[in-house]
């Protein structure tokens, strides 16, 4: 059953027109009144939609059941990433989102290639949200990761301090593990990393560019209280990075 993002209060019984953007996925399946689909606002489970008016450029649907079924990893991972240049970030969100990341914080670091600001940074969030949608409708997650507006990475760390409390929590009281890839000696396994939270605790996973973290961003990282952790002696590309993290981290927070 075709699956569809609909971020709508949605509810058994009740009729709706569908947002343009899933009425046009709709109208090019060719379904027709009487179909079914699957819809998800991102608020928890889904629901099942039957079309009830198929029009030019609208489309009508009823909903019926809803099924509190959840396909979220078992503890959310926050991914801050160096971006990447050219389509890799697309790839990196795509990818993300169907990994099952919670959210996803695209930074500005000293060897960032791909420089945004203003109504160009803006219109690039929208495009990568709209890439964490199509992911979810495609792998069954329910639950949208959130893209944040472009940030430098000196303004993230200081906004990042004033949110999380010393000692390690945030304003909900849940334990933050804040986990830097690095190259440098001295780093823990991932699997280290993640017995010091515990079940419940937060991830913030931190990511650098081509190139990765200067010297000097690693130094402020850990001085805000981030852990360096490493996968292993091979260089990896900065999409690839993150994206075998944070596929690892759901592997071992599974197990």
């Amino acid at each position: 059953m075709a699956r569809f993002y609909c971020p709508l209060p949605l509810a058994p019984g009740l009729v709706l027109d569908l947002p343009p953007t899933a009425a046009r996925h709709v109208q090019v399946l060719r379904l027709q009144p009487g179909g079914l689909i699957t819809l998800f606002n991102g608020e928890g489970g889904e629901f099942v939609a039957e079309v009830e008016q198929m029009g030019r450029s609208d489309v009508r649907v009823r909903v019926q059941a809803h099924h509190a079924v959840e396909r979220e990893a078992p503890r959310a991972v926050h991914l801050a990433q160096g971006m990447p240049a050219n389509d890799r970030m697309d790839w990196l969100v795509e990818k993300a989102a169907e990994l099952g990341v919670a959210s996803i914080q695209p930074l500005m670091t000293e060897r960032s290639v791909l420089r945004l600001v203003g109504d160009r940074a803006e219109k690039k969030v929208a495009h990568w949200q709209s890439v964490a949608v199509a992911a979810c409708e495609q792998c069954g997650g329910n639950r949208v990761p959130l893209v944040h507006a472009v940030m430098g990475y000196s303004a993230w760390l200081k906004a990042r301090l004033g949110r999380v409390a010393p000692g390690g929590t945030n304003a909900a009281d849940v334990v933050d593990v804040a986990l830097l890839l690095s190259l440098r000696p001295g780093t823990r396994r991932l699997n280290e990393a993640l017995a010091l939270g515990g079940p419940g605790a937060r991830l913030t996973f931190l990511s650098g560019p081509e190139g990765g973290l200067s010297g000097a961003e690693e130094d402020l990282a850990l001085a805000s209280g981030f852990v360096p952790v490493t996968l292993g002696p091979r260089v990896l590309r900065s999409e690839t990075a993150a994206l075998a993290a944070l596929a690892a981290l759901t592997a071992l927070a599974t197990a």
